[in-house]
C-alpha cells in the first residue's frame, strides 16, 4: 500500500473517530503523525516536529489571554456597548459592520489571520451579549478578511500577482480582487440569510456568566480600561503598522493588565482555549508532514494531469479548497499556481478566471477549525457548548467545501472556458 493512501486513510479515520467519539482531534493527529510519519513515511522525529506551528499556538494563546483580561475587567463589555451605541441599538447590523472593518483591514495590507485575530474576539463578545449566532458572526469575519485579501495592496493579493507575473500569463489585480470580494459578500449574505435566526449551541449559564453581570457597564471607561484601550490600540498598530509579531504583543498586553489588576486577572489564563489549541497544533503538525513528504504536492499533479481542461480546472478547486481546510492557505496557493500554469498555457482557459477561481477556493476554506481563522473563531466562542460548537463549524465548513469551488469554477471559469 502506498504511502500516499496510507496517510490520506488515516487522515479520514482520525477525523471521523474525533467527530463522532468524545475524544480530542489533535490527540489523535499527534498519534497519527509519530506513527505515519515514522512507519511510512521514513521521516525522523525532528522532522516531524518541525511541522509543530509555533508561531500559530503563540498567536492563539497570546490573543485569547489579552482578550480575557480584557473581558475580567469589563473593557469587552464596554467596546460592545459602544459598538451597539455606534449602530444606533440595531444589533442586527453588527456582523456587516465586522465584515466591512476586516474587509478594510486587509484590502489595506493587513493578513487576514491578524485580522481576524483582532475581531474575532470583539465577534464573539458581540454575539455572547447580545444573543446573536456566533457562527454568523465569526463566519462573517473570516469572510470579510478574505473579501479584502487579494487587493494589490493585500499579502495574498501581492502573492498570487507575484507568482503570475514570473510566468508568461496576465492577470488583472481588479478581476482577482473583484472575484474574491464578490464571491464573499455572497457567501455572507446566504450565512446570514440562512443561519441568523437559527439558536446557537448555548452551554449552561457559568460561572463566567455570573461574573459578567457583576461587571457594570459605563458610559465611561475606568483607568484600567483606559489602560486596555491603549493596549489594544499598541496591538493593532504594532501588528499592522510594524509587522511585529501579534502573538508576542498580547501576551506582553495581557501580562502589563494583569500585573495592575492582579486580583481580578487570577485565573484570566483559563480564558484561553487549550483544547482548541490541541486540536489545531495536532492536525497542523499533521499535515505539514504531509507536505514534507511531498503527498500534497503529489495529490496535486495527479489531479493536474487528469482529463480535459475544463474538467481538470473542476478537480483543482475542488483539491485545494479541501487542502487547505487542513492547511496553510498562503502554502498551497504558493503550491498550486505553478502547477496551473502549464494547463493554462497548453488550453483555451481565461488565466484570470483560473486564478481567480483557485484563489477563491483556497481561501473560503478558511473557516475549518484546523485553519487559523477558523480556530480563531472556535477558541473565542463564549457561552456556546463546545463540542456542539465545534460540529457546526465543521458543518459549515464541509457545505463550503462542497459548494464552494463548484461556485468559483462556475462562476469564474465555465463562463470564459
Amino acid at each position: 500500500m502506498s504511502a500516499e493512501v496510507i496517510s490520506i486513510g488515516a487522515l479520514l479515520v482520525m477525523f471521523v473517530v474525533g467527530t463522532v467519539l468524545p475524544i480530542n482531534l489533535g490527540i489523535l493527529a499527534f498519534v497519527a503523525t509519530f506513527a505515519v510519519g515514522t512507519a511510512s513515511l521514513g521521516l525522523t522525529e525532528d522532522e516531524i516536529f518541525e511541522g509543530f506551528p509555533a508561531k500559530l499556538f503563540v498567536t492563539i494563546v497570546g490573543v485569547t489571554y489579552l482578550f480575557s483580561v480584557a473581558r475580567r475587567n469589563g473593557t469587552i463589555d464596554w467596546l460592545v456597548a459602544a459598538g451597539v451605541r455606534l449602530v444606533r441599538g440595531k444589533v442586527a447590523l453588527i456582523p456587516w459592520v465586522l465584515f466591512l472593518v476586516a474587509a478594510l483591514l486587509t484590502a489595506f495590507g493587513t493578513f487576514t489571520p491578524a485580522a481576524v485575530a483582532i475581531l474575532a474576539p470583539i465577534g464573539m463578545n458581540f454575539a455572547y451579549r447580545y444573543r446573536l449566532n456566533p457562527l454568523v458572526v465569526g463566519m462573517m469575519v473570516i469572510s470579510g478578511g478574505h473579501a479584502g485579501a487579494f487587493s494589490p495592496l493585500a499579502v495574498s493579493g501581492a502573492l498570487v500577482l507575484g507568482l503570475v507575473d514570473k510566468t508568461e500569463l496576465h492577470v488583472s489585480a481588479v478581476t482577482l480582487f473583484s472575484a474574491s470580494f464578490l464571491i464573499n459578500l455572497v457567501l455572507s449574505a446566504l450565512t446570514y440569510a440562512l443561519l441568523a435566526k437559527r439558536p446557537a449551541p448555548l452551554a449552561e449559564e457559568s460561572d463566567e456568566a455570573a461574573e459578567d453581570e457583576d461587571l457594570a457597564v459605563s458610559d465611561r471607561p475606568d483607568w484600567r480600561q483606559w489602560l486596555t484601550l491603549a493596549c489594544l490600540v499598541a496591538l493593532v498598530v504594532g501588528a499592522l503598522g510594524f509587522h511585529l509579531e501579534i502573538g508576542f504583543l498580547a501576551l506582553a498586553a495581557g501580562a502589563l493588565l494583569a500585573l495592575v489588576d492582579m486580583k481580578r486577572q487570577e485565573k484570566a489564563v483559563e480564558g484561553v482555549s487549550w483544547s482548541t489549541l490541541l486540536l489545531v497544533a495536532g492536525m497542523m503538525t499533521y499535515i505539514a508532514m504531509l507536505e514534507k513528504a511531498g503527498i500534497i504536492e503529489n495529490i496535486s499533479e495527479h489531479a493536474a494531469g487528469l482529463g480535459a481542461p475544463v474538467a481538470v480546472a473542476l478537480l483543482l478547486c475542488f483539491t485545494v479548497a479541501i487542502t487547505s481546510a487542513f492547511a496553510s492557505s498562503t502554502a498551497i496557493l504558493t503550491a498550486i499556481i505553478p502547477i496551473a500554469v502549464p494547463l493554462l498555457l497548453s488550453s483555451h482557459l481565461s488565466a484570470a478566471g483560473l486564478i481567480a477561481a483557485l484563489a477563491v477556493s483556497t481561501t473560503i476554506v478558511d473557516t475549518s477549525p484546523f485553519s487559523t481563522n477558523g480556530a480563531l473563531v472556535l477558541s473565542n466562542a463564549r457561552g456556546v457548548e463546545p463540542r456542539r460548537f465545534y460540529r457546526q463549524v465543521i458543518g459549515y465548513t464541509g457545505g463550503i467545501v462542497a459548494l464552494g469551488p463548484v461556485v468559483a469554477w462556475g462562476a469564474l471559469v465555465l463562463p470564459w472556458s
